[in-house]
């Protein structure tokens, strides 16, 4: 194995503590842009859009602006906006669409904001990593300022631009309850990411598996298909993704020894979602659980990596379980004998 293997990757995700303290600082240079736009009233519907880790994270965006400020929200795949809108959107709607992109150059959210910037009822804007990109010129962004990477894979820029999202978001809300959160978020992310990289090092050193299953929901659901997109990026491995509960109804019959189930405990779902995973450490798998706090309910499991903050709401704590899913897919990858920083078939932006 080359010890040159990692040497973008690794870096970048260690880095994400920083990214996130710089997109805070950010916020509140551009604080204009969430009172013209995601704080404005006056959208019936706030769309996210991006492609790949960033239509992920857009779920995960949208999840939290529904659930901090009641308003109506989605989260949709870029080509879906320009390819079929009227299937996507309903017509009359008054729409704020916000495109999700790490370079601001992907080709698919360039072409969506050009296919609704001149229609009335839609209003664009968006969120990047760089200021002077296609996107950036089009439309107003937040910029992470920190996000910028040299990896392929995103890492530190999806993790800095979804917290500087609800961020943004939390600022709208009434009250500061959900700023408080996140601000306890972000004192405590940098301890978190020393802490899954050891715990998800040691546990997987020497050890083999054959697949690997994420389940998420709610807010942890598009981080759940964010995770899997990594492990599959880094390091090839054939990994799926499913809604923690839906995975009961046909899917867990791919579950044998050999299977490793990494289930993103919330604590709205725990009792049930607990359940699930139990269920499939019945059927073999080796389980690890990444939750807000160890307890009786998850001895079960082969691996524990408790995030703190139980007390705070499970759309704050969503950038806590991203160092670990990050690092399973880093470690299985020099397992393997694969450079994560040359992911096959992959460059940073997709281009059409």
């Amino acid at each position: 194995m080359s010890n040159n293997f990692g040497q973008l990757t690794y870096p970048e995700i260690c880095a994400q503590a920083d990214a996130l303290q710089a997109a805070w600082d950010q916020l509140t240079i551009q604080s204009e842009w969430v009172s013209k736009y995601i704080g404005n009233p006056i959208y019936d519907e706030v769309v996210f859009i991006g492609s790949g880790s960033s239509y992920y994270q857009a779920l995960t965006m949208a999840a939290t602006f529904r659930k901090w400020t009641g308003r109506s929200a989605a989260a949709h795949p870029s080509s879906e906006i320009f390819l079929f809108r009227d299937q996507t959107i309903a017509r009359d709607k008054k729409v704020l669409l916000v495109g999700v992109s790490r370079s601001g150059e992907s080709t698919e959210v360039v072409l969506a904001v050009q296919s609704v910037i001149d229609l009335p009822n839609w209003t664009i804007c968006g969120i990047t990593c760089y200021e002077q990109s296609t996107m950036g010129k089009l439309t107003e962004c937040l910029v992470s300022p920190l996000g910028k990477e040299q990896s392929t894979v995103m890492t530190k820029s999806l993790s800095s631009m979804t917290f500087m999202m609800q961020a943004a978001i939390a600022k709208t809300a009434v009250g500061d309850t959900y700023s408080q959160e996140l601000q306890a978020v972000l004192a405590s992310d940098y301890n978190m990411v020393k802490k899954s990289d050891q715990a998800v090092k040691e546990w997987l050193s020497g050890r083999t598996y054959t697949k690997l299953i994420y389940l998420g929901m709610g807010a942890y659901g598009g981080l759940a298909l964010e995770a899997c997109l990594k492990l599959k990026e880094m390091s090839y491995v054939w990994t799926e993704s499913y809604g923690t509960m839906e995975f009961r109804h046909g899917p867990k019959s791919i579950i044998e020894p050999g299977s490793i189930v990494v289930l993103l405990l919330s604590e709205t779902a725990r009792a049930y979602e607990v359940k699930v995973a139990e269920e499939m450490k019945a059927y073999g798998a080796e389980v690890i659980i990444l939750t807000a706090s160890a307890g009786e309910d998850t001895a079960f499991a082969d691996l524990v990596i408790e995030l703190g903050h139980a007390d705070i709401s499970d759309e704050a704590r969503s950038v806590l379980y991203l160092p670990a899913v990050q690092f399973l897919g880093f470690y299985s990858a020099l397992a393997k004998g694969v450079n994560p920083d040359e992911p096959r078939n992959l460059t940073q932006v997709v281009q059409i």
